[in-house]
């Protein structure tokens, strides 16, 4: 099966940029103003980052909701690696730190991550909320939605709707993390 994920990519891979570092930058900014007007306001939210690149895209959207509402939104992490269904199949491995900023019952708890793609990551990142406690509501935002659902999930904020072949990976690349803002689809 062809990965989603930006760490699994080829380097040598044949690709094609679909968002620069600008179209991110906007991306991002339009994402925390649905957020915003959807809340009618900050109150009340938390944004939970998927580790990894979902983690920097939930500060990048807690920054410009400050910037916009003058509100701070807190910001956490999630390792989904053990509520994963395929765990078992692909064996440990190193896990990242899950920190949740507040208790999140009674709040509107924002989940973001780069790709959106079978929907398995984001069931795993719900399961892992619900176990910490009883939100309000759970949500997910987005960088790119590719398609290819396997598990009935929809994004509530993407930033880019990107249509793709099964065999194609997009590849996020993150400043925090590659030194560089981009996203470009791969072809094997």
């Amino acid at each position: 099966m062809t990965s989603a994920r930006a760490d699994d990519a080829a380097p040598s891979a044949p690709s094609r940029t679909v968002l620069d570092a600008d179209a991110i930058r906007r991306a991002v900014r339009r994402m925390a103003h649905e957020i915003l007007e959807r809340h009618a306001g900050a109150a009340d939210l938390v944004l939970m980052g998927v580790h990894t690149r979902g983690v920097p895209l939930a500060r990048r959207l807690a920054h410009d909701v400050a910037q916009i509402e003058q509100a701070t939104v807190p910001v956490g992490a999630l390792d989904v690696a053990l509520y994963r269904d395929d765990y078992a199949r692909i064996g440990p491995r190193p896990l990242e730190r899950t920190h949740f900023p507040v208790d999140t019952e009674g709040r509107t708890v924002v989940l973001v991550d780069d790709v959106l793609y079978t929907g398995r990551t984001v069931r795993a990142a719900m399961e892992a909320v619900i176990a910490e406690g009883r939100p309000a509501a759970i949500e997910l935002a987005v960088l790119v939605d590719r398609g290819h659902r396997e598990l009935p999930v929809r994004a509530d904020y993407v930033g880019k709707n990107l249509p793709t072949s099964a065999g194609e990976v997009v590849r996020v690349r993150l400043e925090e993390h590659d030194g560089v803002d981009a996203v470009s689809i791969e072809r094997p």
